[in-house]
């Protein structure tokens, strides 16, 4: 059974850094892709960043510079590496995974979802 499991959310001070994890448990295709994403409160769920099992990544322009996506355990792990975190990065942040090698920031190309882990960026 697939399953996708966020972790590594929490509060952190305007600048700082936090690292999310997202274990893809149950895959049985060799391509894929899986993408992070974002919603706030009152807000629509936006693409932050994807990766495709062939290596290929997709970022938002607001994420540019500041964020990196990357695969470890021959691609069951997808870390985003969030650094110099903003305000305006408070949301809950989801894994989510696409049949696609095609790593696009849409959500409705994307068929399995995780449980979201919370990200607060606050003083």
């Amino acid at each position: 059974q697939l399953q996708l499991v966020e972790s590594g959310g929490g509060l952190v001070e305007p600048g700082g850094s936090l690292r999310l994890s997202c274990v893809i448990s149950g895959l049985t295709s060799r391509y894929y892709s899986i993408g992070w994403f974002r919603q706030a409160p009152g807000k629509e769920r936006e693409g932050v960043s994807s990766i495709s099992s062939i290596g290929t990544t997709n970022y938002a322009d607001s994420v540019k510079d500041r964020f990196t996506i990357s695969r470890a355990n021959s691609g069951n792990t997808v870390s985003l590496q969030m650094n110099n975190l903003k305000p305006e990065d408070t949301a809950i942040y989801y894994c989510a995974l696409s049949g696609r090698t095609l790593p696009t920031l849409r959500a409705n190309t994307y068929d399995s979802w995780g449980q979201g882990t919370q990200v607060t960026v606050s003083s």
